[in-house]
């Protein structure tokens, strides 16, 4: 049986986009047990027929309004963000609210967290090992790119690197998968944590990577990385801080406003993480996802209606793989370098984690937004001249800083209490959710509206709206 999540991410009232183990298991049973692909065919039989055209356009934006509003807001984050910093109060701003560059490490952070709830939120199973994937995805696109990988030239395309990371890591993880699946609960997460710990450790000592293994490899020089329509120079742009594509003052509004590299990389790969979420999300409503549900709820009765759970499984931790090596990729392809600590080290799974607390288990967007969450107070208590410490000292007056009581001054509660305490603060955060937000963000806001966001947020709206104009 699967282990039971402390923070209970089951969300039962969420029938539409993640339906409960009861209604899992029941449509399971009307099914014919020794032959699963009826559950594809009843699902099928189901779904409404579609129109084509403006009026199918319409409908779908209607019903993805809310995804359509949350893409809008990234699209539009970098021009607002370089609007405010600009005003009168671009200080507390540029203070307060994460950089460009921030949102970047965002996104594919982000989607390497999406893919550990896809498996640990979905099946219950918590991959403590998901590092593994990741450091795949990011050390095959610097090793190559530096003509290190046999059958792969430095020129080969960074889409397909991408894939190749993708599919080498669907490898592994039914490797990983075939061994660990055969046990439960914690012993599951720590076969998996030996894995990663094992790679970890054949990394960090491996002299093909380069002279240092320890310190990793860089790309030296060179263009950045394309991303775009393989094969049509026009649709694509390289990725990358300091290398890649820059636009230049574009806006043509006199605001000084420019779309250098950072930008460049925030859109390209903000477009390949909205498209693995949508795929991951399609797999979630799938036939195939509700099974991962039921596993997650009741594996025992799942098995007992005549599911192979343990292949299901398997599937399952190989498509999480393949988008944590994507995100691992995209990692490797904005920085050009690749270390074991910032790849296959525990504390990478352990971000992953503490985002999926924050934004919600088993809601696949929600460690997005709860990395959003724990990046933004990096960035506010960082030690960097656009940390809030520095802002307070620069604020405030000498006779201010060392006035104070008991022997303690203000620059004395600055320097312990908000210099770089990130982590302190982050592990307060921790505890408070696992506490009393056990669902997480976005579960908790799922259990306030009574079903997914994308579903009934707009429903709420329209209600409200309706109720202030009466």
């Amino acid at each position: 049986m699967a282990i039971s999540d402390p923070t209970e991410p089951a969300d039962r009232s969420d029938a539409s986009n993640a339906p409960d183990t009861t209604e899992a298991a029941e449509a399971t049973e009307e099914r014919d047990p020794a032959n699963p692909t009826d559950a594809a065919v009843t699902d099928a039989a189901d779904e409404p027929e579609t129109e084509s055209g403006a009026g199918y356009v319409r409908r779908l934006l209607g019903e993805q309004s809310v995804h359509v509003a949350v893409m809008l807001a990234f699209a539009l984050y970098p021009i607002v963000y370089a609007i405010l910093i600009r005003t009168p109060l671009g200080a507390e701003f540029d203070v307060f609210l994460p950089r460009i560059h921030t949102m970047v490490a965002v996104l594919y952070i982000g989607l390497f967290a999406m893919s550990f709830d896809f498996i640990s939120g979905y099946t219950g199973y918590l991959s403590f090992g998901h590092s593994l994937f990741y450091g795949v995805g990011a050390y095959l696109v610097v090793l190559t790119a530096t003509g290190k990988v046999p059958m792969l030239g430095t020129e080969t395309p960074f889409m397909a690197l991408l894939l190749i990371a993708g599919v080498l890591a669907v490898v592994i993880a039914v490797l990983v998968g075939l061994v660990s699946f055969r046990l439960t609960g914690v012993y599951f997460a720590m076969i998996t944590l030996g894995f990663a710990e094992v790679a970890h450790v054949f990394i960090r000592n491996w002299d093909r990577v380069g002279s240092n293994p320890r310190d990793g490899a860089t790309i030296a020089g060179g263009d950045g990385f394309a991303l775009g329509v393989p094969g049509v120079d026009a649709l694509q742009v390289e990725i990358g801080r300091i290398v890649g594509t820059s636009l230049g003052e574009v806006f043509g509004l006199g605001l000084g406003i420019e779309v250098d590299e950072v930008w460049v990389s925030f859109y390209a790969i903000g477009a390949v993480v909205a498209v693995c979420y949508f795929l991951m999300q399609r797999i979630v409503h799938s036939p195939f996802g509700r099974v991962m549900i039921a596993i997650r709820e009741n594996e025992e009765r799942a098995r007992a209606v005549g599911y192979d759970v343990y292949r299901f499984k398997l599937a399952a931790f190989a498509v999480s793989g393949f988008f944590a090596a994507i995100a691992g990729g995209l990692f490797a392809g904005y920085s050009r370098s690749v270390a074991p600590g910032n790849t296959f080290d525990l504390f990478h799974t352990a971000e992953a984690l503490l985002a999926a607390i924050i934004g919600g288990f088993g809601t696949l967007a929600g460690p997005l937004y709860g990395y959003l969450f724990t990046a933004s107070v990096e960035g506010v208590l960082s030690t960097e001249h656009h940390g809030v410490a520095r802002y307070l000292r620069r604020g405030l007056s000498d006779a201010m800083l060392s006035s104070g009581a008991g022997g303690v001054t203000v620059g004395d509660v600055i320097d312990v209490l908000v210099d770089g305490r990130a982590d302190l603060y982050l592990g307060i955060v921790f505890i408070l959710f696992v506490l009393y937000v056990p669902r997480g963000i976005l579960g908790t806001l799922r259990d306030r509206l009574g079903g997914t966001v994308a579903d009934r947020l707009p429903d709420r709206l329209r209600t409200t709206l309706r109720g202030l104009k009466r």
